[in-house]
């Protein structure tokens, strides 16, 4: 009897449990921002040259070239893949050539182009506030954050404190924030990519210098054009 007692009881405990509703797990609700914007700091490396340069101008080492900063996405499209940016920055260029610049007994400065094996070393390098003015257009959706994207724009910097120094094996010239350096610089700029990683080409509109010369005679108007990558950042 009390066999059979057993078994009814766990016959009943098991049919019970059976009957016990499943309740489904709930997930919270993830509410996806449709009107996004693509708000961004951004980094650069970059390789330093210059163009319209002298007759015998050369570069020689690794100029480099870094930059960061923030920028303001203003979408113009319903779509939001047009859109608007700017923002502030800053920089700081090195260049390694043989332009130099020293100073006669007078103290005046002189410029030259000189041969790498009349001195042993010469440099310049400059810091900039900045600020660019873009352009943008991506295929970017508010599902995802990785996108094809082409910017170009304008970029204007402020030269806030410049150095060059020459060592001519017998003496160094080292002339900080020369009055001959145009400290408002102002160019186009274009950066294409996928995702973080994108190419970067800036090519500046206005010479460094406003009036120098060489013992030649020739004028200085050298402008800057800088290659590399550039790393945006949500």
């Amino acid at each position: 009897m009390r066999f059979i007692f057993s078994c009814l009881f766990l016959v009943t405990f098991f049919n019970m449990s059976a009957q016990e509703e499943v309740k489904p797990e709930i997930k919270p609700l993830v509410k996806i921002d449709s009107l996004y914007r693509e708000d961004q700091f951004y980094f650069s490396v970059t390789y330093n040259m210059f163009t319209d340069v002298p007759v015998k101008f050369r570069q020689n080492k690794f100029s480099l070239g870094l930059s960061g900063g923030f920028l303001r996405d203003i979408p113009l499209n319903k779509s939001r893949t047009v859109a608007f940016a700017t923002g502030l920055g800053l920089s700081y260029q090195n260049y390694f050539q043989n332009l130099t610049i020293s100073k006669d007994a007078d103290g005046a400065r002189v410029y030259g182009v000189n041969d790498y094996g009349e001195f042993v070393s010469n440099r310049y390098r400059q810091y900039a506030v900045e600020m660019p003015v873009e352009f943008r257009w991506r295929n970017s959706t508010f599902e995802s954050t990785k996108f094809w994207r082409i910017y170009g724009g304008m970029k204007f910097s402020y030269i806030f404190s410049s150095s060059s120094i020459l060592d001519d094996g017998e003496n160094t010239y080292r002339i900080n924030n020369n009055p001959d350096i145009n400290k408002l610089q102002y160019g186009v700029y274009l950066s294409t990519g996928y995702n973080t990683w994108n190419l970067y080409l800036y090519y500046g509109l206005n010479p460094l210098f406003k009036s120098a010369k060489t013992v030649a005679g020739d004028n200085v108007n050298i402008k800057s054009l800088n290659a590399g990558l550039i790393f945006y950042i949500l």
